[in-house]
């Protein structure tokens, strides 16, 4: 039977990438040792470290003012990393953060015990039937020291895909892109800083990604701790500390995968064509169906929910036992999630549909 993953995060990663990393991994590049066991600082490692620049620079097409730097902590630690370094010192703007899920509910708490923080909630509810403002709506104040959303929302399924440069390039704006980047074709310029934990699709847990225009390097201050300070990570070419070596390695052959399937632009394509299948499932269905509004639908999480509740546990059962694993909704909002990431092939797709379609004729 094949099995097909739909976590969350810690996600599936490529097959081609994992079969690698399994010939490879007692001796790489015929040094006699792992990847793992190599020093961060050997030029061997030093090289697999600019490949992996070089690859994400590549995909995303990073213009020459940014940085690419390679951190600890996940998006909960760049919750906390980014008003350190971003909240201008003496100033009394403050930041503009944009609630659009839980992910950006927890970046707002975490944010507020370093500064002050305006909230904007955009959701709005139609008939239990959830959307987001249009960003024009927003009223964003372009005053603040930046603005803070979510592009991808995993627990809600929501996503918003234009940025608020869209109502003033004077904007300063963060998004977290732990969900969504590399799904689709964005242009860096729209972002003043772009930060990603890798588990979703870039690679293993362990890595933060963080995309940072140059000017802004020079709000980092001493009092940063050193582990999270921008400027200094970026002097040292993310190698302050030892960094997370082997995801770094597990990253750079991501991105060697990404380019030869035809980079960002070729994948998204693949990405809509699988969500897409999954949601007219979902439309079409008398027992399944779906929170969001079309527009704001995201192509990575897709959630949906039981008509008949009782049905849930038993759905979850069953299709595990088809093979379609991790498909329960997370804790706080319940029904199913399916996550369906770069990795996630579309025979895994159709292989969910065909499950959910069987299930409703057995149970209706």
């Amino acid at each position: 039977m094949i099995k097909y993953n739909f976590c969350a995060g810690p996600a599936k990663l490529p097959d081609d990438v994992l079969k690698i990393a399994q010939a490879e991994l007692l001796d790489w590049s015929n040094t006699g040792c792992s990847v793992m066991e190599m020093s961060h600082r050997s030029k061997e490692f030093i090289n697999v470290y600019n490949e992996a620049v070089e690859g994400l620079t590549r995909l995303l097409n990073i213009p020459e003012d940014y940085s690419v730097l390679f951190m600890h902590g996940g998006g909960r630690g760049q919750f906390s990393a980014v008003p350190l370094n971003l909240l201008k010192q003496g100033s009394s703007d403050g930041a503009h953060y944009v609630t659009t899920g839980s992910w950006s509910a927890d970046a707002v708490k975490e944010a507020e015990k370093f500064g002050q923080i305006k909230e904007t909630k955009p959701v709005i509810n139609n008939n239990n039937l959830y959307s987001v403002l249009p960003v024009e709506q927003w009223q964003l104040d372009d005053e603040v020291d930046f603005v803070h959303y979510c592009p991808n929302e995993t627990v809600d399924g929501i996503e918003v895909f234009e940025s608020p440069k869209k109502v003033s390039r004077n904007l300063c704006v963060v998004a977290d892109m732990s969900s969504t980047i590399l799904s689709r074709v964005i242009d860096v310029n729209d972002f003043d800083l772009i930060y990603a934990g890798a588990q979703k699709n870039i690679g293993p847990s362990g890595l933060t990604i963080v995309i940072i225009k140059n000017a802004l390097l020079k709000r980092s201050q001493n009092n940063v701790p050193s582990i999270f300070n921008y400027a200094l990570t970026a002097e040292k070419e993310s190698m302050f500390n030892t960094p997370p070596t082997f995801a770094i390695y597990l990253a750079n052959l991501v991105f060697k995968w990404l380019i030869a399937k035809g980079g960002v632009s070729e994948i998204e394509k693949v990405n809509i064509e699988k969500a897409a299948l999954l949601y007219k499932a979902i439309d079409d269905s008398q027992l399944f169906y779906s929170k969001v509004a079309a527009q704001n639908r995201s192509r990575m999480n897709v959630t949906f929910f039981l008509k008949n509740t009782d049905l849930e546990s038993k759905f979850l059962e069953q299709a595990e036992q088809a093979g379609l694993l991790a498909l329960k909704g997370h804790r706080s909002v319940g029904g199913i999630r399916a996550s369906i990431y770069n990795a996630m092939p579309i025979e895994g797709v159709q292989a969910l549909v065909n499950f959910m379609n069987k299930f409703e004729s057995e149970n209706t």
